[in-house]
């Protein structure tokens, strides 16, 4: 590249990175109520939400629609029209009090790097959408990935029985919101049809902040296990029983939680957490009976996370025994680790070198829609920079800097990138013209 030409890219994106601030700051005021940052599945924000996104991918040259789960689908064709695509993408939706930054930077960013290629008219080997899932969070009604899980196929349909804190089914909430629940079915995309699947996404924690890195390459997103503990011990009277003759569950659950801690403190690429606890009766004066805690362990290979799970249940078993405590322990949720493609991966890095970033790689801890999207696609991620590592909370934040940073390599992945097999045969395109929904409003 000349220097004419690095100072002409260096400009365009520094013009991207100053639309997508300013979308990002736009997407953020659709929300529940001023003070707090809400746009949760399927509500009247959501649907504002995904009207704004459409207005956005019509105007970058894509044809969009929304699909029969709520996904914001554009496309941008190839060369030819009807082409596999590269899938770019990543939710929309939030959870409580929310940073603005979880999700819409990576959509709207792809969003920005494809109106980029249609400003120039430049068109790929190769078609590219990019969607904006519609639940990744699962806030509303308790299930994860829920956009992501219609794309691929596997979503599980007894959810739309699944109801709300206001006692709205989700089938309800799909027809009030203008789609068809009969027909999510016709959101899944198969194989043939994806080249991979790409997400951009703030990192969610303070590493890449800890080495001075604007963006970095994500090796895989961790898998987790949660396990929900019960321990039964003997209620009493706090101020007759002697100590050295308690059953006391709650001692026993605080034992237990240190031992978790100090494990996992010694065990580098594993992590976790006690979220819950729980004591009965729940009185001053009296011997908690009954204690309740949940378990959330997570590393990026499912060996290493089973055999800690395996390690810290054997622990608690110990703990429990001699302190003659009943113990039951049910494992509430179990999700695989997903690896990145170690060709994806290896055009991420040449894309971060390429814009003069040291490459660095690091595993996801968070959950991201690539842990449903790896059925039908290989994946990859791209982590941005997040200060102080803070996510979900009103003081989540990325630099401006880093969001230019972070659309010159996005767009630099894109217009580089080369399918694994490049003799892959070009399905017809299921993407429904202008104005069409997949079974749902457009």
């Amino acid at each position: 590249m000349s220097e004419t030409e690095a100072g002409i890219a260096g400009l365009k994106a520094a013009s991207l990175g100053e639309e997508i601030v300013a979308r990002i700051n736009e997407l953020g005021k659709i929300s529940e109520t001023p003070e707090h940052l809400a746009r949760i599945f399927l509500t009247e924000q959501h649907r504002a939400a995904a009207d704004l996104l459409l207005g956005w991918m019509r105007a970058g040259g894509m044809r969009a629609h929304l699909d029969a789960i709520g996904n914001v689908c554009g496309r941008y064709e190839g060369e030819r029209s009807g082409m596999p695509c590269l899938m770019l993408g990543s939710h929309y939706d939030t959870v409580r009090d929310a940073g603005k930054w979880d999700g819409p930077l990576g959509l709207i960013t792809a969003i920005s790097c494809v109106a980029d290629l249609n400003r120039r008219g430049r068109r790929l080997p190769f078609a590219v959408e990019v969607t904006g899932f519609a639940d990744e969070e699962g806030i509303r009604f308790a299930s994860t990935l829920l956009g992501s899980r219609a794309v691929a196929g596997s979503f599980n349909e007894s959810v739309l029985n699944a109801k709300d804190r206001a006692g709205i089914s989700m089938r309800a909430a799909l027809l009030q919101f203008g789609l068809d629940p009969e027909h999510i079915g016709a959101a899944a995309r198969v194989r043939s049809e994806l080249l991979a699947y790409v997400e951009l996404h703030i990192e969610q924690g303070p590493v890449l902040e800890a080495e001075h890195l604007p963006v970095g390459v994500v090796t895989a997103i961790s898998g987790a296990t949660r396990l929900a503990v019960a321990l039964a011990g003997m209620a009493g009277h706090a101020g007759t029983v002697p100590m050295a003759l308690r059953r006391d569950a709650l001692a026993g659950a605080a034992e237990c939680i240190v031992a978790i801690e100090q494990f996992c403190r010694t065990d580098q690429g594993l992590v976790g957490t006690v979220g819950t606890i729980n004591a009965m009766p729940g009185a001053t004066n009296v011997i908690p009976g009954r204690a309740f805690f949940t378990i959330d362990m997570r590393a990026a290979s499912d060996a290493h996370r089973k055999m800690a799970v395996a390690d810290v249940v054997r622990q608690i078993e110990r703990i429990a025994k001699r302190r003659e405590l009943a113990l039951q322990i049910d494992v509430t949720h179990e999700n695989r680790t997903v690896p990145c493609a170690l060709w994806l991966k290896r055009q991420v890095a040449d894309a971060i070198a390429d814009e003069g970033f040291r490459v660095f790689e690091l595993p996801s801890g968070a959950g991201h829609d690539g842990m449903a999207m790896i059925d039908i696609a290989d994946v990859a991620m791209v982590f941005v920079r997040c200060r102080g590592g803070i996510s979900h909370h009103p003081d989540e934040h990325v630099e401006p800097d880093d969001v230019d940073a972070a659309a010159r390599v996005l767009l630099r992945l894109i217009e580089n990138f080369r399918a694994r097999d490049a003799s892959v045969a070009a399905p017809s395109s299921p993407f429904p013209l202008a104005g069409e929904a997949n079974g749902g409003a457009s």
